[in-house]
């Protein structure tokens, strides 16, 4: 880490800060893929089945954590990652990004699909207006975090990944696409909140 450090300050003002060459990981981290596989099976179970404590369950479950780790990572882990040199960030990055890669899409998966069979065999989908506008709010929002989720937080993962495999990572970039990573994860995160106001009045029908 010294030794990193010291090179980097013998840089001079014309060039870009890199930092050094990752060490191996894998992007897909394989040992996590028995797991994701055995909770979408238990999902699929739990929908043919129509089972409707495991389908509770599943949403309540997968709401809460899908919240949280965004909560957590946007408004803990990126101020965090802000104050952290080149070398630490990197390794963070390598430890951190590809369990996210699993995790993030398990949980956007399961809330969604548990959550729209539970309004179906409940009967929610069906409400007459003016309490479907609470539906079709609650449509919005998750569609707009879906979205973010898998449309802009997902690559920037996958960019730092990517990045982090080449000879000589960019620096740069890599701090470019965390930041983007660390604010969209905080942006769904306080729509989440949104969405548990909403769930909430549904409850009370």
């Amino acid at each position: 880490m010294v030794q990193g450090t010291q090179a980097m300050a013998s840089i001079g003002p014309g060039h870009a800060a890199q930092p050094p060459a990752a060490p191996e990981f894998q992007i897909v981290p394989l040992r996590g893929l028995p797991i994701v596989a055995l909770v979408l099976v238990a999902l699929v179970v739990a929908i043919v089945g129509n089972w409707l404590w495991a389908l509770d369950f599943f949403h309540v479950a997968g709401g809460g954590l899908w919240t949280g780790i965004d909560l957590f990572v946007g408004l803990v882990i990126g101020p965090i990652i802000g104050r952290m040199s080149v070398e630490s960030r990197v390794e963070f990055s390598i430890r951190f990004m590809p369990k996210m890669l699993l995790i993030m899409p398990t949980l956007v998966t399961v809330t969604l699909a548990s959550g729209w069979q539970l309004g179906r065999r409940l009967g929610d989908l069906a409400v007459e207006y003016p309490q479907h506008w609470w539906l079709t709010a609650s449509y919005v929002v998750v569609g707009v975090m879906a979205v973010i989720a898998l449309g802009v937080l997902e690559p920037a993962n996958l960019g730092v990944l990517f990045e982090l495999k080449k000879p000589e990572p960019d620096g740069e970039l890599i701090g470019r696409l965390m930041r983007r990573f660390v604010y969209t994860a905080g942006i769904t995160g306080v729509m989440q909140l949104a969405t548990l106001v909403i769930m909430t009045k549904v409850a009370t029908w």
